[in-house]
């Protein structure tokens, strides 16, 4: 595709060809450019899988209007950046470790309402996009998307919302045409569970004991109790091998361990 920096912004069709984005490395960035007299955007990209980062700081790179104003592993991470940096846009995973895609988008847009969020997502199912939406994503991409579908969808972010890639965008369509559309606060998987209690339920999944939760959260070790308690009886799920089970299927975490060998698996 011949596409140059800002063109068709107004006319974005996000429902072109897709094709698969491969990753390669790539120098640490952060060098600052104006060309050509275009506006820039200022991404901050938050993947916790090194080679897909690595890929997408190079993809980035390559654009004219881009700039990235940092990187983040985690969801905790990116609210801290971006209160320091504000970033137009965000790019953001939903599975992550210590505070998830979904919880750090909410939290992301209290701190800083003008900031755009951009769920790239290798989950398509309805009950994730709705989630997204829900907690005020401005667009939703999987992870095949087009590397130049990418790009215009970063440049249309500033501006626009309803960014949503072609699997995705079949996905709501079909929603529509059945008349349903799921909310991410209904249903039985976590709907009943506060801000908090997911964050600890995350916490507990990824093995974090109840000091280190507290640590996490800067909260009372009693406090912990008290949010995993309450989230036993809501769940009635008393044994902590049952909330990890239902954190995973219910995609507030990812179940990677099981199907990578233990060279590939993430970073602690």
């Amino acid at each position: 595709m011949d596409d140059k920096p800002g063109q068709n912004e107004g006319s974005l069709n996000p429902e072109i060809e897709l094709e698969n984005l491969e990753g390669h490395r790539a120098k640490v960035f952060l060098q600052g450019r104006r060309r050509g007299g275009l506006p820039q955007i200022t991404v901050l990209l938050v993947e916790d899988h090194t080679i897909m980062l690595d890929g997408l700081r190079a993809l980035l790179k390559s654009d004219q209007q881009i700039l990235i104003v940092g990187e983040a592993r985690h969801g905790r991470q990116a609210l801290e950046m971006v209160r320091s940096s504000k970033p137009d846009v965000v790019l953001m995973d939903i599975a992550m470790p210590r505070l998830n895609g979904l919880e750090a988008t909410r939290q992301i847009l209290k701190e800083s309402p003008q900031t755009k969020v951009i769920i790239l997502s290798s989950y398509c199912e309805d009950r994730y996009v709705q989630q997204a939406l829900d907690a005020g994503a401005a667009g939703y991409l999987d992870k095949g998307t087009a590397a130049e579908e990418l790009l215009a969808v970063l440049r249309a972010a500033k501006t626009r919302t309803g960014l949503f890639s072609q699997a995705v965008a079949r996905i709501l369509q079909s929603n529509k045409q059945k008349g349903f559309l799921p909310k991410g606060n209904s249903g039985k998987r976590g709907a009943t569970l506060t801000p908090r209690e997911l964050e600890v339920l995350q916490l507990i999944a990824e093995g974090y004991a109840n000091k280190q939760t507290a640590a996490e959260l800067s909260i009372s070790i009693k406090t912990v109790e008290k949010h995993r308690q309450s989230i036993m009886d809501k769940l009635s799920i008393h044994q902590t091998a049952g909330l990890t089970r239902y954190a995973i299927s219910a995609g507030i975490v990812e179940n990677r361990d099981a199907s990578m060998p233990l060279s590939y698996r993430k970073e602690a």
